[in-house]
């Protein structure tokens, strides 16, 4: 069961309603500046959106659901739309199933289950469905990976993802600010867990242990409460008690939803 709790009310709702195991998403990107001195137009609330509607997705799809994306953007010249497939990219966003500005329904097979939007936007007559409001950021003007004032390009950094960790690490309605120190911080801890699951990846394999299995699931399935699960991880790679080879298992299970690539050096470590 995934529960979202709903902006227009503050209540949790299912989604999908039971028994349907086909959940139906429709992302809002949020109108795109058109000044003189804009660039791409392509704003830091423009990556963390569809980043929540990724993870909305992946959640659901641990949790056994299909999923159906949608994502409606305001009319784009040739030049944004290709910034906004290389963003989505270059954040491990997957794509989704259609891209436009036209309405979704037709695309989804009927109502949007979930819409994702902006706070403080009009998601364009969403109509019936859980609203997930997505907060604001800010970026600092001296942060690394500023292509313009209130920009932020991925594929400028040492480590893109890196970006996706720190918008991730904050619960999806809280603002964020992003500043040089706080990717740095986030390159660092992609850097550490890496080399952690290569070298776990080495020890004999064991299964998850049953509570951090629950505990991460259900944090995820209410509201998904990815921040809840980034601080799991921190606790896990200190704990002596969990194996390495549970905690290969463990990192690599969660990296799923997580989509930070958490594996990639597994086989590629550095003998001295």
């Amino acid at each position: 069961m995934l529960r979202i709790t709903d902006t227009r009310t503050g209540h949790p709702v299912e989604v999908p309603a039971s028994p349907r195991r086909l959940l139906r998403s429709c992302v809002h990107l949020p109108d795109i500046g058109t000044g003189p001195d804009t660039g791409t137009g392509l704003g830091p609330v423009h990556l963390r959106v569809p980043l929540i509607g990724d993870v909305l997705a992946r959640t659901a799809e641990l949790n056994g659901l299909q999923v159906v994306t949608v994502l409606t953007t305001p009319e784009l010249t040739p030049e944004r739309a290709l910034a906004l497939d290389r963003v989505m990219a270059v954040l491990g966003i997957h794509p989704p199933a259609v891209i436009g500005h036209h309405r979704p329904e037709a695309s989804l097979g009927g109502p949007a289950d979930v819409h994702v939007t902006a706070a403080g936007t009009d998601p364009g007559g969403a109509g019936g469905g859980a609203l997930i409001e997505v907060g604001r950021v800010t970026t600092a003007p001296s942060t690394q990976g500023l292509s313009a004032p209130g920009t932020l390009d991925p594929a400028e950094t040492a480590e893109p993802l890196a970006v996706r960790l720190l918008l991730l690490t904050s619960p999806y309605k809280t603002p964020v600010t992003v500043t040089g120190p706080a990717l740095a911080g986030a390159r660092r801890t992609l850097r550490d867990w890496r080399r952690s699951v290569a070298d776990w990846a080495q020890q004999p394999s064991r299964p998850i242990p049953t509570d951090l299995l629950r505990q991460s699931h259900a944090a995820l399935a209410e509201n998904l409460d990815v921040a809840a699960v980034l601080a799991l991880l921190a606790e896990v790679a200190e704990r002596s008690d969990v194996p390495p080879g549970a905690k290969f298992e463990t990192f690599a299970h969660l990296d799923r939803v997580l989509g930070l690539d958490l594996a990639r050096d597994v086989g590629h470590q550095h003998r001295p």
